[in-house]
C-alpha cells in the first residue's frame, strides 16, 4: 500500500537525522517524496510541512496505528526541545480531503507547543461540529486550525472556498474581502 500513497516532507533547517527519523515512522505506510526548500519565513530557523494524502479522520488513524502516530509526534516534539525556546520551528501537518484540514503549530513556549502537538489527534472528536454545513460557509476547501496558547487549545483559524476566505472570530465566520 505504501507504494500507492505518497506524502510529502518540505522542509528547511532540519537536520537529516530528524528527517531519517520521521521517514523511519512514515515509510512503512507511505512512498516518502523528501523536498529541502529555500527559507521562506525569516522568523523561523526550522520549518517542515507534511502533507499526507488522506482525511483527517478515525479511519486514518486506524490505518496509520496510534503507536506510529504517537512516534510521529515524539519526533516533532524532540525537533523544538532541540532547537530551544525561540520561534525556532513552524510545523505544518496538511491533511487531504473535503475539506482539507491543515494544523500550523509555530509556538515559542516548547511545553505549549507540545501540548499542541499532543492535542492535535484530540480535534477529531470536534470536527463534526466545526464542519457542521450549518455553521460554515459553503463549498469550504480548506480549514486551518491554529493552537491557542492562552486557552491551551486547537481552535479554527481560517477556511477557504474557489474564491473566498474567511476567519473564525466570535465563534462565527467572516468573510474576508
Amino acid at each position: 500500500m505504501s507504494e500507492s500513497i505518497k506524502a510529502t516532507l518540505q522542509y528547511y533547517g532540519i537536520s537529516p537525522w530528524e528527517i531519517e527519523v520521521l521517514y523511519g515512522f512514515l515509510n512503512s505506510h507511505f512512498t516518502i517524496i523528501q523536498d529541502e526548500i529555500e527559507s521562506n519565513d525569516e522568523t523561523f530557523v526550522s520549518y517542515l510541512e507534511l502533507k499526507i494524502p488522506l482525511t483527517f479522520n478515525e479511519e486514518f488513524f486506524q490505518w496509520f496505528d496510534f503507536k506510529r502516530w504517537e512516534k510521529v509526534k515524539s519526533v516533532f516534539k524532540e525537533m523544538k526541545r532541540r532547537r530551544g525556546s525561540s520561534n525556532a520551528l513552524k510545523i505544518k501537518i496538511n491533511f487531504s480531503g473535503i475539506p482539507k484540514i491543515i494544523f500550523i503549530v509555530d509556538i515559542v513556549d516548547r511545553q505549549k507547543f507540545n501540548n499542541a502537538i499532543e492535542k492535535i489527534d484530540s480535534v477529531l472528536e470536534l470536527l463534526q461540529y466545526h464542519l457542521d454545513p450549518q455553521k460554515t460557509p459553503t463549498g469550504i476547501s480548506e480549514i486551518i486550525y491554529k493552537f491557542d496558547a492562552t486557552t491551551v487549545r486547537w481552535r479554527l483559524n481560517t477556511a477557504t472556498s474557489e474564491n473566498k476566505k474567511y476567519v473564525f472570530r466570535n465563534e462565527l465566520w467572516d468573510e474576508v474581502i
